[in-house]
């Protein structure tokens, strides 16, 4: 199934803010322009650094641009198509605080 992804702006709005960011988050973009994912694995398997987060949150967790970027999206597959919401951008720096605060589950910044 194709994705759609919810929050497009969210991306461009923190691209915009954070010139470096741009160039990887239009990768990740184009990859996900094009992919076609059954279940969750698949997301696995399209971006490998990626990390599901438990506790039935259906949140995945895309490491982006070597690592430098962090994105929470919670996931929900439809019958025709994946939705992909954009829940949280930030710096694996910012990342890590989130986690710390054990907010990584139910952080919706956008």
């Amino acid at each position: 199934m194709k994705v759609h992804l919810i929050k497009k702006q969210s991306l461009e709005e923190y691209c915009a803010r954070n010139a470096g960011s741009r160039i990887p988050f239009n990768i990740w973009l184009n990859i996900v322009r094009f992919v076609d994912w059954e279940d969750p694995e698949d997301i696995l398997s399209t971006f490998r650094t990626a990390d599901l987060i438990g506790n039935g949150s259906n949140r995945v967790v895309f490491n982006i641009g070597g690592n430098n970027y962090r994105m929470i999206c919670k996931y929900a597959f439809g019958k025709q198509q994946v939705h992909l919401f954009v829940c949280w951008i930030g710096t694996h720096a910012e990342y890590t605080k989130v986690c710390a605060a054990n907010k990584q589950y139910r952080v919706n910044q956008y």
